[in-house]
């Protein structure tokens, strides 16, 4: 009950926190010369992707891929900000506290996301 409130949390803090990304993605689309479309692009996905989280929140057992792909999804931004901090020294410090954040969710929506459901058979689901 705990685990599950916590993820509960966590979920919504992550959505809201996803969703702001909408604030960024207009400022790209309201002024393209002077904004990166890669970034613009990326907050597009993140805004979406805060506002199924939201979603997730009340009934998170019903959402474990879309929980799952929140996780792993924010490690594998991670590794590619890290490798860019890395590569272009004037932004190391902004990349790699992206990076950390991003790792904190993954492992955060990781150890608390809701087991698998046992299958009830056919002939349970009847009787």
């Amino acid at each position: 009950m705990l685990r599950e409130r916590a993820l509960k949390v966590v979920l919504g803090l992550v959505g809201l926190f996803f969703s702001t990304a909408i604030y960024p993605a207009i400022g790209g689309l309201m002024d393209p010369a002077h904004s990166d479309t890669g970034d613009t692009m990326m907050m597009g996905l993140y805004f979406a992707l805060g506002i199924f989280l939201l979603i997730a929140v009340r009934n998170p057992s019903a959402h474990r891929s879309l929980i799952a792909f929140a996780a792993w999804s924010s490690f594998a931004h991670a590794v590619v900000m890290s490798v860019l901090g890395f590569e272009i020294a004037s932004e190391r410090v902004g990349f790699l506290i992206g990076s950390a954040v991003l790792v904190a969710i993954g492992i955060a929506l990781i150890v608390l996301a809701p087991g698998k459901q046992p299958e009830r058979s056919a002939t349970s689901a009847v009787a």
